[in-house]
Order: C-alpha cells, then sequence, then structure tokens
C-alpha cells in the first residue's frame, strides 16, 4: 500500500473487544437488550456534550449516570449492584474472534501498535485489554484522560502523535465508528474504518473518508499489508 502508516491506533470499546457482551445487564433492567445499543450511542453523545461545553467526567462515571437518566425516563429502579456490574462488564469485555489474528498479522509485518480509548486506565485491576487477552499487542495504551477530553476533539489525536513523537501522517485510526475517523482525520492521521454489526461508513463527499474500509481486523490487516 502507498504511504501505509508506520504506527496503527486503535480504538477499544466496539473496535476491539465486543459490546454486546454488555446487552444482558440492560435485558435484566430494561426488559430489552436493545437498550445497550440506545445507552452506547447516548453515551458517546454526552461524552462529546462534555467536551464541547469544557467539562469533563470519566468515561466510566458517564456510562453509569447515562444508565440511571434512561432508567429513570422509564420510571425504572437501578441498583447500586446494578451500576457496579455496569462498571465490570466495561471492563471485562471480550475481544472479537478475529482481533487476535488480524493484530499478529499487523505487528508481524512490521507495524507499531497503540489504543486510543475514552475509557480511563483502571486504578483498582486488569485493564480492559488485559481482561480480554490483548494488552501484550501494544506498545502503548493511551487515554483520552490524561487530555480530560473525549475523541474527537483534536488534542487527544495530537496527543497521540507527541506522546509517540510522530507526525500526524505516520499514524492511522483504526475504528468502529465514523466519528473516531473523522477526528482523527481533521487531525491529519489517516483513518481506517471496522464496519462492526451496526456500523456503515458515512459516504458524504464533504467529510473525511477513510483510506480503508473492511469487515473486521483480519480483512483490514490484509488489505493492509497487501
Amino acid at each position: 500500500m502507498v504511504g501505509a502508516p508506520s504506527v496503527l491506533v486503535f480504538d477499544v470499546n466496539e473496535t476491539l473487544v465486543d459490546i454486546e457482551s454488555l446487552a444482558p445487564l440492560f435485558e435484566r433492567v430494561f426488559g430489552d437488550p436493545g437498550a445497550m445499543r440506545e445507552w452506547f450511542n447516548q453515551l458517546v453523545m454526552y461524552s462529546m456534550t462534555a467536551t464541547l461545553s469544557g467539562r469533563y467526567v470519566d468515561f466510566f462515571s458517564l456510562g453509569r449516570g447515562v444508565l440511571q437518566m434512561m432508567a429513570s425516563s422509564r420510571r425504572l429502579a437501578v441498583t447500586d449492584d446494578d451500576l457496579h456490574e455496569l462498571k465490570n462488564s466495561m471492563l471485562s469485555m471480550p475481544a472479537h474472534p478475529d482481533v487476535e489474528d488480524g493484530l499478529t498479522t499487523l505487528r508481524d509485518n512490521g507495524f507499531r501498535l497503540v489504543t486510543l480509548t475514552n475509557s480511563p486506565p483502571n486504578p483498582d485491576g486488569p485493564s480492559a485489554l488485559e481482561q480480554a487477552g490483548l494488552a501484550h499487542f501494544f506498545e502503548q495504551t493511551l487515554s483520552v484522560e490524561q487530555c480530560r477530553a473525549f475523541k474527537p476533539a483534536p488534542a487527544v489525536y495530537e496527543h497521540v502523535c507527541e506522546t509517540l513523537a510522530v507526525a500526524p501522517a505516520d499514524c492511522m485510526m483504526v475504528a468502529a465508528h465514523v466519528w473516531d475517523t473523522i477526528g482523527a482525520q481533521s487531525a491529519g492521521l489517516s483513518g481506517a474504518l471496522i464496519t462492526r454489526p451496526g456500523n456503515a461508513l458515512l459516504a458524504i463527499p464533504d467529510l473525511p473518508q477513510p483510506a480503508i474500509v473492511a469487515n473486521d481486523l483480519r480483512e483490514f490487516a490484509r488489505q493492509l499489508c497487501a
């Protein structure tokens, strides 16, 4: 691939780990496993709202707050045990089955691999990547916590480049969310979209388009290494 990046920056939630593993909690609380997707979409929306408003609260706290808000709007009760389960579940989501193969191929082809996630580090135990058995693939696991702003704020992508001492053009953001690739590309990185179920390309010419679109990490690795 002409102009291939040397550094691949991976989103974590949904890109590498499967957020569908959270669905049983939402089925129990709301009687509808599909409520998980509504919660995740609102979580992303309110993370962006906080950043645009010059505010910051960590992703786990925001996730618990959005869960309580959704339950309140439906006149349902959420217990402390539910909130504790949500945080633990967010820290223990399993890797998608294609991820290990894809990362192995990319690492063996000489790419530098790092992550950039909206989730904060876990001070009380293993990280989500450690729990998923993926941490050993990455030379650095970066969080927006250091910037106190959520993706797609330009500062978070600039922080990655500054931390790694590389130019934005050397980096490719790999994510399952178009808002993440648009943010990265607007900061000078290239972008790759992994179309996990429920995610698709936003084909608007006036917005940055990813250089690679793939169904999973195996296909992404094949395209990038071709």
